[in-house]
């Protein structure tokens, strides 16, 4: 008897579809419109994200985005190479076509009393305040012109983990490291300019 209503229940468990989703990626203009999607599997949830760009004070790009997600793309967190900031911050939601409203706006963030080695002219000797939730210290790899140079900084615990993220990846590239306490990511090596470290944010338009 009880394998009979076991079997009924297998049988009659509603199947899971993937949701629909609003998908809206910025194009050159920066401007986009939203379009109906159906994301690739059930696993996937409607996103929108918000990635916004700082040199010192002011505010270099802003890009927003609406696409199908996984879980661990819903992503709060920030990098801070001392010369530039990214933010990124997101809005999921599990229904269909919930994606309507956009990322909320980064909140204001202040030192938080961690500290990291930044790379300021052709040294990487500088001390940086980490702010917000940046709890890692990060050392990036950039490749330019066929030479290596490194650039350093802080970054969130949810940046650091989550490299294979297809924004992460874009934003910040794949040859990262990143390591906690004070000063972890050494005092060594040349650094990027600021022209490499904004660049990546031009394939932020190309997400699918």
């Amino acid at each position: 008897m009880h394998l009979i209503v076991l079997i009924f229940g297998i049988v009659l468990l509603p199947e899971a579809y993937p949701l629909k989703c609003h998908k809206c990626l910025p194009g050159s203009s920066g401007t986009c419109t939203d379009t109906e999607v159906q994301c690739p599997s059930p696993s996937y949830q409607c996103g929108a994200l918000k990635i916004t760009s700082f040199a010192g004070d002011s505010k270099l790009s802003d890009v927003r985005m609406k696409i199908c997600v996984l879980a661990d793309q819903c992503v709060e967190g920030s990098v801070n190479f001392g010369i530039a900031r990214h933010i990124i911050t997101s809005k999921c939601c599990t229904s269909e076509l919930c994606n309507t409203e956009p990322a909320p706006e980064p909140s204001s963030s202040s030192p938080n009393g961690k500290r990291c080695y930044h790379c300021d002219g052709l040294k990487c000797s500088a001390t940086l305040n980490c702010a917000g939730n940046e709890d890692h210290c990060i050392s990036k790899t950039v490749t330019a012109g066929g030479k290596k140079t490194i650039t350093k900084g802080c970054a969130s615990k949810q940046i650091c983990s989550n490299t294979q993220n297809p924004q992460i990846k874009a934003l910040i590239g794949e040859e990262i490291s990143c390591c906690q306490g004070d000063f972890c990511n050494s005092a060594s090596s040349t650094s990027a300019g600021l022209l490499l470290l904004v660049a990546p944010l031009i394939s932020l338009a190309m997400f699918s």
